[in-house]
């Protein structure tokens, strides 16, 4: 699944995914691939699980846009593209 980042709580260490119509899915930090937090608005990817009270995110990963950035924030001045504002790695 894919969806845009709705709220990161860096303090809590988990955020929300938006869901449109439905509740928003849970995400926390220890499901997050290869970074360390995320930033509103940015578009990931994931597996969604049911869990009592409603739906988490795990393996999340950023979605790659068409230009081979990583998401609408993709940092393209870094040397090496290693490193995106939208996630910090």
């Amino acid at each position: 699944m894919q969806a845009i980042v709705k709220k990161w709580l860096k303090d809590k260490e988990c955020g929300y995914l938006n869901n449109g119509a439905g509740p928003d899915i849970l995400i926390r930090k220890v499901d997050l691939v290869r970074c360390q937090y995320l930033k509103v608005g940015v578009s990931v990817e994931f597996e969604c699980h049911p869990v009592k009270g409603g739906l988490i995110a795990k393996k999340v990963t950023l979605v790659r846009d068409n230009k081979g950035g990583r998401g609408p924030n993709h940092n393209s001045k870094n040397s090496g593209g290693t490193k995106f504002i939208g996630v910090m790695t």
